[in-house]
């Protein structure tokens, strides 16, 4: 497992277009996901304990950002061959389980991260109105583990902000989480 950091924001960088097929049988397109307010973008996968360890907060923050105008999408990006956990099935499973209040899309030729320039997961884009990158950093202070309770909610704080000013605050921190898994 590589763990990585993303790269600074590129603040003002438009969201790219995509058709994605979801875990509810539908296909999704950047347009069908955007809310009011702005969109959220998640490069996200089962396997990867930095995911694993913000599952939960990831549910609260994606509902409470949606209350303010702010849709997310998440979407797997890595080669199943070699990750079975990240099988499509699989994450129609864990969809279900956790009920998660977002699309959860397969990015089965990988071309969507690529052109993202998304590096690991979690990784967050954070869109305003416009779908001009705003947020490219860490939903909290948790990493392989969940942070203790109580500590700055580093997503959702600035998604809320871009909300509401259409602007993304200037210091972010990166996110980090396991490498994506790229096919040979």
């Amino acid at each position: 497992m590589v763990s990585l950091e993303t790269p600074v924001c590129d603040f003002g960088k438009a969201a790219l277009d995509f058709s994605l097929p979801g875990v509810d049988g539908r296909t999704w397109t950047l347009q069908e996901c955007r809310g009011g307010n702005g969109l959220l973008v998640m490069f996200i996968c089962n396997h990867c304990p930095y995911v694993k360890a913000i599952q939960q907060r990831l549910i609260r923050d994606t509902s409470e950002l949606k209350a303010l105008g702010v849709n997310s999408v998440a979407i797997m990006s890595n080669d199943p061959a070699d990750y079975p956990e990240d099988s499509f099935d699989n994450m129609k499973k864990v969809s279900d389980e956790l009920g998660y209040p977002f699309p959860y899309l397969l990015d089965e030729t990988q071309e969507v991260a690529r052109r993202y320039g998304a590096v690991c997961t979690p990784d967050f884009f954070g869109y305003d109105a416009g779908l001009t990158l705003q947020y490219r950093g860490r939903l909290d202070d948790s990493r392989k583990d969940t942070a203790a309770a109580g500590v700055r909610r580093d997503l959702f704080e600035a998604m809320k902000q871009v909300a509401e000013t259409g602007s993304g605050p200037l210091e972010q921190i990166p996110s980090m989480g396991c490498s994506i898994k790229w096919r040979d």
